[in-house]
């Protein structure tokens, strides 16, 4: 089992910053790729960017240059720093961990969200 607790969520104006970090804890050491999702009212969940053990980013199109996702292994920590943001950035924010299983298997854990809420 994987346990993922996400802060940093806030109400910030257009064109401010925030950074948010995931705290997991339990059997840490099966954890491979960590990543951030996010799901807007009436839409459904979204990739925002994931980051693998040897530091290998995806971002998504839409935050692509205002974005970054680091991981600090040794803390057990993943983070999203926000740049640039816009009124279309407004979502709950989930933190997820991919976890090696054995045999090719892997189990997908989430946080219980943080509130990004962006002003115009």
């Amino acid at each position: 089992q994987v346990q993922l607790v996400e802060a940093g969520g806030s109400l910030v104006q257009a064109g401010g910053s925030l950074r948010l970090s995931c705290a997991a804890s339990g059997n840490i050491f099966s954890i491979n790729v960590m990543g951030w999702y996010r799901q807007a009212p009436g839409k459904q969940r979204e990739l925002v960017a994931t980051i693998g053990t040897v530091g290998n980013t995806n971002y998504a199109d839409s935050v692509k240059g205002r974005f970054a996702i680091s991981r600090h292994n040794a803390k057990n920590m993943v983070y999203l720093q926000m740049n640039s943001l816009k009124p279309e950035d407004t979502a709950v924010y989930y933190c997820n961990a991919i976890v090696l299983v054995g045999n090719g298997l892997t189990n997908n854990y989430w946080g219980q969200g943080t509130q990004v809420t962006v002003s115009s």
